[in-house]
């Protein structure tokens, strides 16, 4: 006589689907292993019941449901209380596993939600020796310190661009303009200062303006933000009718400022930079100048670490 094939699933298959999310149609809730897990422990529904501030009969009704959905008794019932039978026993140690691993991952977003950990990438065009954005950094690491945020220097175009593809959270940069596929709010100002010799001439006035500058060599870099510093005088100088001389050097921001204290010509620099003293240079203000910055983000972007920053930035813009 041929043998007949159990075609059941076992408790182990049931919670395997349940836990894996392979397809199965099983209708075992979450609440159905705690509150079999709570039996086990307290030996008996209606102290299980009691502990989880819930009526005994709603107990010993789900823990029913979850032995007919997997088709095997887990308790003995007996005046005293619950014991396991085999098969409980071995549903048993799936359960508290499964139900750890979902409490960990509870946690786990918890955690991120409220941006106590994660990850953050922040693009800026501005110095972090003072400022806003300086302080605005700073204050973020005090209050979520879990939290790695890695800076990315680089021009306003490539920085938006970044944004939009969502490799970068948050671009800081200048200006007040609107970009295509961006959310952007004005944060603050900076006022601009001209870097040069500490012997040069005009070291000499307190502040200066765009016709002090109208014979004087400048130099910037070829790297951020040094073409935006070549447009901006491009934009101030050209109509004071004098030949423009720009040249570009092939160094970074600070190697630039040595050049400057080497002769080789001036430039111009925010606010944010003139705590940082270099042998050698000056800065002096350049009369009624000031740089507008923005925050730009995307819309699409649900980190909860951006929006924590995001969040914190507008509150220190309106302090």
């Amino acid at each position: 006589m041929p043998a007949t094939r159990n075609n059941r699933p076992s408790p182990d298959d049931a919670l395997t689907n349940i836990v894996a999310g392979n397809g199965s149609k099983s209708a075992v809730r979450l609440h159905q292993l705690r509150y079999f897990v709570a039996a086990v422990d307290y030996g008996s529904f209606r102290k299980a019941a009691a502990a989880l501030a819930i009526q005994e009969s709603s107990i010993s009704r789900r823990v029913r449901d979850l032995e007919d959905e997997l088709g095997a008794s887990l308790f003995i019932r007996h005046a005293g209380g619950v014991r396991l039978t085999v098969a409980g026993r071995e549903f048993l140690r799936n359960a508290r596993h499964a139900l750890r691993q979902i409490d960990i991952g509870v946690a786990k977003v918890a955690t991120v939600g409220r941006a106590e950990q994660g990850h953050i990438t922040v693009g800026i065009f501005s110095s972090l020796a003072s400022g806003f954005l300086f302080d605005l950094l700073r204050n973020f690491g005090e209050r979520h310190p879990k939290v790695q945020v890695d800076i990315l220097d680089g021009n306003p175009p490539e920085h938006v661009a970044a944004v939009r593809k969502l490799c970068l959270d948050v671009a800081f940069i200048t200006g007040t303009g609107a970009w295509d596929g961006c959310e952007a709010e004005h944060m603050w100002c900076e006022k601009v200062f001209v870097v040069l010799p500490d012997n040069h001439p005009l070291a000499d006035k307190p502040e200066l303006d765009w016709a002090d500058l109208a014979s004087e060599r400048f130099i910037v870099s070829d790297v951020a933000p040094g073409q935006e510093i070549h447009d901006y005088l491009v934009a101030h100088l050209a109509g004071l009718g004098r030949h423009l001389d720009i040249r570009s050097q092939q160094v970074g921001r600070d190697n630039i400022l040595s050049l400057v204290a080497l002769g080789r010509g001036l430039t111009l620099t925010s606010e944010a930079t003139t705590v940082a003293r270099f042998p050698g240079i000056t800065y002096r203000e350049l009369a009624d100048e000031v740089l507008p910055f923005s925050m730009v983000w995307s819309a699409q972007n649900d980190n909860p670490a951006c929006r924590r920053l995001l969040s914190l930035a507008r509150s220190m813009s309106k302090s």
